[in-house]
């Protein structure tokens, strides 16, 4: 019987590595659990940092490493301007992990102080979308409203938005005329992808 690869699994060129890392992470208090088809490793099941093997690198980060010192300054933001708090360290080799180990095993004991101190990156709040054409159409007709205040607010946002990135009334009003039997309905704008 063939074994089945995990699809989630970029890690088969660094065994060594990660069993390397897995070996500093088992000194600490920190549990091992697998989310999102990773190993994540947590305090009072909050996610600390986690592990991964990539084409060209091991990389252990940190959850909210944006709150660590960094004093070798080898920590990277792997999406700049995107990701807030995540950040890695990344290695090439076991030998770069072994020269390494006591400041990696500081790295992860100062982000186990951290969460248990609280420190967490609370990300900031989408500005609210108002459509005044939605809005209008809602005041002549109160089915379609109700049916819209039944989605959650992250779809109700996701038609808001499809409207008002239209530039011309026009096209909003288009919009509009597509969403409303979906509305109605109950399907969401982005349903059919999820």
């Amino acid at each position: 019987m063939k074994e089945e690869k995990n699809p989630w699994n970029k890690t088969n060129q660094w065994p060594e590595e990660l069993d390397f890392l897995k070996s500093l992470i088992a000194k600490t208090e920190l549990e091992e659990m697998t989310k999102w088809g990773g190993t994540v490793y947590t305090i009072n099941k909050k996610n600390v940092l986690g592990l991964g093997g990539f084409k060209s690198y091991v990389a252990i980060w940190f959850f909210n490493g944006v709150f660590l010192k960094d004093e070798k300054k080898v920590l990277v933001n792997a999406n700049e301007g995107v990701t807030k708090a995540l950040r890695q360290w990344r290695f090439s080799s076991k030998e770069e992990l072994m020269k390494n180990e006591k400041s990696i095993l500081d790295y992860i004991n100062e982000a186990i102080a951290n969460e248990k101190a609280g420190l967490a990156f609370k990300p900031e709040k989408k500005e609210e979308i108002v459509s005044e054409l939605l809005n209008a159409e809602f005041k002549s007709d109160s089915i379609l409203k109700k049916a819209f205040e039944a989605f959650t607010p992250y779809k109700q946002r996701e038609f808001l938005e499809y409207v008002e990135t239209a530039k011309q009334e026009k096209t909003k009003l288009t919009r509009i005329e597509k969403i409303k039997p979906m509305i109605l309905e109950g399907i969401g704008l982005n349903d059919k992808y999820r």
